[in-house]
């Protein structure tokens, strides 16, 4: 795992070097879009539950980028400290060790994003 300068930065990296699929594949990041808007609407659990889904998977699979747009929507959403902590457990209990490094970061990327916004 290389060092993440931020995840404000990773995030924000992402964003732009996936502007030539949305260019050259419209249709897939169109696709993805509509699955990701249909995936996380509220039904019978409300979007900040499908956030904490959704990075505790990022965690079990050691992927950065979800980290960080996961990290940031869960502020965005409202997700406490301890309810993230909480996830963070549930990932590990799942994953094990590599999980629990990724743990480490996710919880790194909820506390930059909560210092931005606070």
């Amino acid at each position: 795992m290389s060092a993440i300068p931020s995840y404000t930065d990773l995030t924000r990296d992402i964003s732009r070097n996936l502007t030539p699929l949305r260019t050259h594949n419209a249709d897939v990041m169109q696709g993805f879009g509509a699955l990701s808007k249909a995936a996380m609407a509220a039904g019978a659990l409300d979007e900040k539950t499908k956030e904490l889904i959704a990075m505790a998977i990022g965690v079990a699979n050691r992927c950065d980028g979800c980290l960080g747009f996961h990290a940031k929507a869960l502020v965005r959403l409202g997700a406490t400290p301890e309810e993230f902590r909480e996830m963070l457990g549930v990932a590990v209990y799942m994953g094990g060790g590599p999980s629990l490094m990724y743990a480490a970061n996710a919880l790194a990327a909820f506390e930059e994003f909560s210092t931005a916004q606070g």
